[in-house]
């Protein structure tokens, strides 16, 4: 019987990689507890290491260009809200009904 891959978050690993890098209990029994192989324990332990400084090596750049993606995004969305709240002012005054004021 052919066993299915399985594919577990990045959360996880990282949870699992931090607790073998803790070293409050050892890979083989890290690896028993959450039905992993202690060879892909060490893997991840070593990628997460590996990984580290690369954290540190950007500078914030990751947060500024996070920051930049969400900005323009809201303003679209800003954008696209006053135009649909001059829409809807346009057709209140067409039927005779009183838009809301705005402030």
């Amino acid at each position: 019987m052919k066993n299915s891959r399985r594919l577990n978050r990045a959360d996880f690993k990282a949870w699992v990689a931090l607790e073998a890098i803790k070293g409050i209990r050892t890979v083989q029994q890290i690896a028993s507890e959450n039905e992993l192989h202690p060879t892909q324990v060490r893997q991840w332990k070593t990628q997460m290491l590996e990984g580290a400084a690369e954290a540190f090596e950007s500078g914030g750049k990751c947060n500024e260009h996070t920051f930049q993606a969400r900005e323009e995004r809201l303003e679209r969305k800003i954008g696209q809200l006053v135009v649909e709240v001059d829409w809807l002012s346009r057709k209140c005054k067409k039927l005779g009904i009183r838009p809301l004021e705005r402030p």
